[in-house]
């Protein structure tokens, strides 16, 4: 991270459904919000997408006022997130990284699918802190 003062993010889980949504919506919402649009990149994806984000993430990120309903996962490829700088994994994944400066973090994070919108929340409100704390890491590297 060093040598060049862009930073790139990725979240990955099997789906791209949940947890590595919330995480990107609160990664691009962070990024504005520090004004780090021009030194930090965010990509997302999944092993293996679901079709469509999970009604109850939907729902309580709406909650913040962030619409996910409008996303679709992806798939992402071990290419893509070989780019990134930090690669979060959401505790489903058995990501295999060769690039050996990739920092990888498996932030072992309950799934909400098919959970009551109570637990979603508290799941919400972690990947929230996390991100937070992510940016705090990186902000004054990027902000030169």
């Amino acid at each position: 991270m060093a040598d060049d003062p862009t930073v790139k993010f990725g979240f990955v889980c099997v789906q791209n459904a949940g947890r590595s949504q919330m995480s990107t919506a609160f990664a691009e919402r962070e990024r504005e919000r520090r004004e780090l649009e021009d030194s930090v990149e965010i990509i997302t994806g999944g092993t293996h997408p679901a079709d469509s984000v999970h009604e109850e993430v939907v729902t309580v990120m709406n909650e913040r006022d962030i619409d996910l309903s409008d996303r679709t996962p992806r798939e992402v490829s071990t290419a893509e997130l070989e780019s990134c700088d930090v690669v979060a994994t959401m505790g489903c994944s058995t990501l295999e990284l060769d690039a050996e400066d990739i920092d990888v973090r498996d932030w072992a994070l309950d799934d909400p699918d098919g959970q009551d919108l109570d637990q979603v929340r508290t799941i919400r409100d972690d990947i929230e802190q996390r991100v937070t704390d992510l940016f705090d890491e990186i902000e004054s590297e990027v902000a030169q």
